[in-house]
């Protein structure tokens, strides 16, 4: 069944056009005239579409043509913001037909032959569009099950949304506008109203102009939920068991779901009504959590709470506030037995296998399946040690890889056949998305180091949760005279060094995501009226949605090892880590004698303090320089961002200001140098035993005082570590990685979702 071809006025596809080329021209850095129209271009271009769902199909055929334009002529920095804005439409679409289905596909098979990103994401949808093409609706629908937690055996995964944003950073209006925001957006979706998204969604998608869209929705508004419930899991079967086998065409998948189309319409009373025509079925928001980033292991309750809720009657949300380590270790154990049921119990076991009773002769015969699954087994007398093969499989999974330790085996009794137990899957994923400056991404770095060692200590989320992350720069602080807008500007691109290399390397993340900075804080403080709530309720959600829906390409920020010496020899060296900027600075001096010695010193020898600074230069051949030199400086700062995309991620930018002394017939005059050097390992201490602060990630709360010396290396992943010192223990006189070791990531990542990663 092909959908019926609509008679499209030429003034809309003219319009249509025109939107499509506008936003190919801020692409190109032709901004709009009005300014405020600045990132809004494409979230305009899909609300117009979602007014008269009818004229999604001229917008995919006009988009496809434009995509087919930009191949021939090499504008290869439309392909992916065009194929982005093509599949999102696609997906929110009544019926597209197969044929208009088969020209997106074949092009992304084309991008095959291109370098990274263009090959991944052609590569991704091409496989999309080939289950699209056999069950239309398949894309919405799973988008939507997941999405919504929707109960589906055929599709059980779910997905979730976490906000986490500092308080201390951002503005009280601002935290309680996307609260108010995110949960406005989740009033009228109840499971209900998804289910029944989904069925009338399936059935246009397959049928087209011969759904009764209208018959549809009344029938099942009609119907008790257990009934829309019922459906729900039919056309789900329907659609999966389409997508998935490999000998179903799409002529027998339309032919299930119109048997499911009359089923549902049977209860209606037969008449001669018209069909409605093309009709367009909303895309519910995302499960949007906001959350205030008060406690440093926040997190990681949050993530365990999303896997194992205390209670399914409860939020997690509202229970992770009162939450403590007692109660997080409870449910590790809870989960980690299998969710068994805890019994006291008088054992009269005499301990003697041949004691046992036969099958015939229990005692006590249980009732049911849950009561068998509860009764007590004998353990063995010696636990098996678990294998380093198994017990670092789920180690070599790092952040994002399927590995997992496999689980124990289950007891049984004797002369029973062995149950083999279900792998561990990733059903849930959770997205996290980061409001601020990189002061909250360095706290995040913190978060996820920990998270991470926690994991290499004793394994939960890594085999169960797909964890992914997402940043939008949001500053407060809107200068209103043209005198302080430079000074401004230099401090917004100072706090957001993050964004602007993602905004460098992704123009879609630019043209979206960045230009969210100040736009957010501009509309939590516009006084409350209609066009208000018009434009925050649909306008931030929607493109945080579409944000997480479509931003599937990780750009990889190498973390930061730094271990502080204090001058107190008692007081133990501290570790930390850093993603974007380590700023050291002279340190005043504490007592009196110390501030005279200091005065003389700094007139003979200028301000600033001596310093050692050992280094490893990083050269084009990847050979180690070790490098020494000796310096008077007032500071240093190290810059893990580079200025540029096409300069190395994982590479330190150490910027020192020199105290150079010259002398001269006026006497002694002190110049201060810059003194520039590339390294990923840096070792910086004081000659002379006067401290000195150090702060990490331009965030004053993580500010260390009366530091003589500072070590700086790449952050290695704690999965890495430990298999290391495992194998040290066999290999005592092997330096180098050997077995495993070597095929494990060694350095610990940030992965930051954008659009299309970092384009070569």
């Amino acid at each position: 069944v092909q959908p019926h071809v609509l008679f499209v006025p030429a003034e809309v596809e003219s319009d249509i056009l025109r939107r499509v080329r506008t936003l190919l021209r801020e692409l190109d850095g032709h901004h709009p005239a009005c300014q405020s129209d600045r990132g809004m271009l494409r979230w305009t271009l899909h609300k117009k579409i979602d007014q008269n769902p009818g004229n999604s199909s001229v917008l995919v055929r006009i988009l496809v043509k434009e995509l087919e334009r930009a191949e021939r002529g090499d504008f290869r920095h439309y392909i992916i913001p065009l194929l982005h804005t093509l599949m999102y439409a696609l997906i929110k679409a009544p019926c597209i037909s197969d044929e208009l289905c088969g020209r997106v596909y074949d092009f992304c098979k084309k991008l095959l032959t291109l370098p990274k990103p263009f090959c991944t994401i052609g590569l991704d949808y091409a496989v999309r569009l080939k289950m699209e093409r056999t069950a239309p609706g398949m894309l919405y629908q799973r988008m939507v099950i997941s999405e919504q937690s929707l109960k589906s055996d055929p599709y059980p995964y779910q997905e979730k949304i976490f906000i986490f944003a500092d308080p201390e950073l951002l503005s009280e209006a601002i935290c309680n506008a996307l609260v108010t925001d995110t949960q406005a957006a989740q009033v009228s979706q109840s499971p209900r109203a998804c289910m029944c998204y989904v069925i009338i969604h399936a059935m246009q998608a397959a049928l087209g102009e011969g759904c009764d869209v209208s018959g549809l929705k009344a029938s099942l508004q009609d119907m008790p939920s257990s009934d829309v419930e019922h459906w729900f899991q039919q056309v789900v079967v329907a659609v999966e068991c389409a997508g998935s086998e490999a000998g179903t065409d799409r002529g027998q998948h339309v032919a299930r779901l119109e048997k499911i189309h009359h089923s549902i319409l049977s209860s209606l009373q037969a008449g001669n009504a018209p069909l409605g025509g093309m009709q367009g079925t909303p895309l519910p928001n995302p499960n949007i959590s906001f959350h205030l980033w008060t406690e440093d292991d926040q997190l990681w309750k949050e993530l365990v709470l999303f896997i194992r809720p205390l209670s399914h009657s409860c939020e997690p949300d509202c229970l992770s506030q009162d939450l403590d380590s007692f109660e997080i270790q409870d449910i590790i154990s809870d989960c980690e037995c299998c969710e068994q049921s805890r019994f006291s119990v008088l054992s009269t076991d005499s301990g003697i296998e041949r004691d046992l009773p036969a099958a015939g002769e229990e005692p006590f015969a249980p009732c049911s399946a849950e009561a068998e699954h509860s009764r007590l087994h004998r353990k063995g007398g010696i636990k098996k040690k678990p294998s380093p093969l198994e017990s670092v499989a789920f180690l070599q999974a790092g952040c994002n890889g399927p590995g997992a330790k496999p689980p124990a085996k289950l007891q049984r009794r004797p002369g029973t056949p062995p149950e083999q137990a279900a792998p561990l899957q990733r059903l849930h994923t959770a997205r996290i998305l980061l409001l601020g400056d990189d002061r909250i991404l360095g706290r995040l770095a913190q978060a996820y180091h920990s998270l991470r060692k926690r994991e290499t200590r004793r394994v939960f989320l890594t085999p169960r949760l797909n964890l992914q992350f997402y940043y939008i720069p949001v500053v407060t602080g809107q200068p209103n005279t043209s005198d302080v807008t430079d000074h401004a500007a230099s401090c917004q691109e100072e706090l957001c060094e993050v964004a602007g290399y993602l905004g460098r390397a992704d123009p879609w993340y630019e043209s979206n995501i960045n230009t969210l900075c100040h736009m957010i804080p501009k509309l939590a403080t516009m006084p409350s009226s209609p066009s208000k709530h018009l434009v925050t309720d649909l306008f931030i959600t929607d493109v945080i949605a579409y944000y997480v829906r479509m931003g599937i390409q990780p750009v990889c920020f190498q973390v930061y090892a730094v271990k502080v010496f204090f001058n107190n020899p008692a007081q133990e060296p501290a570790e930390d880590v850093f993603l974007t900027e380590l700023r050291t600075q002279g340190q005043d001096s504490i007592s009196h004698r110390e501030l005279s010695t200091t005065k003389k010193k700094t007139a003979l020898d200028g301000p600033g303090l001596d310093l050692t600074v050992t280094y490893k230069k990083v050269v084009l051949s990847d050979r180690v320089k070790e490098l020494a030199m000796s310096l008077r400086s007032t500071g240093l700062v190290m810059k893990a961002i580079p200025a540029e995309e096409a300069e190395d991620l994982v590479c330190l930018n150490v910027n020192i200001t020199e105290i150079v002394r010259t002398n001269n017939l006026s006497g002694r005059s002190f110049s201060a140098v810059a003194n520039r050097l590339k390294t990923r390992n840096i070792k910086i201490r004081s000659t002379e035993q006067r401290p000195f602060t150090v702060c990490l990630d331009k965030d004053s709360r993580r500010t260390y005082r009366n530091v003589i010396s500072v070590e700086v290396s790449p952050c290695l992943e704690p999965s890495y570590c430990l298999q290391k010192t495992r194998t040290m223990k066999f290999n005592l006189h092997k330096t180098e990685d050997v077995g495993l070791v070597k095929y494990m990531p060694k350095s610990l990542l940030l992965p930051i979702n954008t659009f299309a990663g970092v384009i070569q």
